[in-house]
């Protein structure tokens, strides 16, 4: 995956598109070629190679595709070649910030690339036994919709952390459920949408976290659906989950979340 990023960042143009959904995240193939007064075919290739990075994250709205910058393979790049401090998770959750901040667009939008089947990445998002291997919790429902869904601490307390109710479920290529504190009523109540989408060998898994609450929430979101869909990922192309759970990498963000000295 780095040959492609580095091949996609190495274009002037395709690094002036990023620049302008960092600036203006969720924006249609016409207002990009509007704004870079290129033909639809030339900046539709461009976009290509930057959804082949998996830079940037294309998601329907109605009928109208909107494309967000995905800044995860950039902050990989970083912390491998560059440095290991904290300064590229804290620029995510910055841009995810600020994307929140647009009403009319998804607060948290994440992709992943997984070698499996769509059969094999929904059965595991929807098994009370693979969820509690990779997730930490189980996913308890029968996910018929209208159905209510849980997410059960795997500890044996039966504690469940999330609750809500499945809102779609097409297997196997769309789960959409409301996510919400069992102890709490927000409105409007949070909204997950998983899309599993088939190509040759592998499939892309993207998630969609509408009408987070608070900014702490949004960053919690950021940092927690990416440490699980790394964690998927390795279960259904290993056999076997991290050797550490990749979410405790944050447990500092989450420990000052919870007593509220988050800023």
């Amino acid at each position: 995956m780095d040959g492609r990023v580095f091949q996609a960042l190495a274009d002037d143009t395709r690094r002036s598109i990023l620049d302008r959904l960092r600036a203006d995240d969720g924006q249609t193939l016409s207002t990009l070629v509007d704004a870079f007064a290129m033909t639809r075919q030339s900046l539709s290739q461009h976009l290509a190679v930057l959804e082949d990075a998996n830079l940037v994250t294309v998601v329907r709205s109605g009928r109208e595709k909107l494309h967000y910058l995905n800044a995860v393979p950039i902050h990989e790049l970083q912390g491998r070649w560059i440095t290991r401090f904290d300064a590229p998770r804290l620029e995510q959750i910055r841009q995810i910030k600020e994307k929140a901040e647009l009403m009319d667009k998804p607060d948290v939008v994440y992709a992943t690339y997984i070698q499996a089947s769509a059969e094999q990445v929904w059965d595991a998002l929807t098994s009370e036994t693979l969820t509690a291997r990779f997730w930490g919790h189980s996913n308890v429902s029968d996910w018929a919709v209208g159905s209510r869904w849980e997410h059960v601490r795997s500890d044996g307390s039966g504690v469940a952390d999330v609750v809500g109710r499945v809102v779609e479920s097409v297997r196997p290529h769309r789960l959409a459920m409301t996510f919400g504190d069992p102890d709490e009523t927000t409105e409007p109540v949070p909204l997950v949408t998983m899309t599993i989408e088939t190509f040759h060998d592998i499939v892309k898994l993207t998630v969609v976290h509408e009408q987070i609450s608070t900014d702490d929430d949004l960053a919690a979101a950021a940092l927690g659906w990416s440490s699980v869909f790394a964690n998927l990922k390795t279960l259904l192309e290993t056999g076997h989950t991290l050797p550490q759970a990749p979410w405790e990498m944050h447990a500092d963000v989450r420990e000052r979340y919870e007593s509220g000295s988050a800023g």
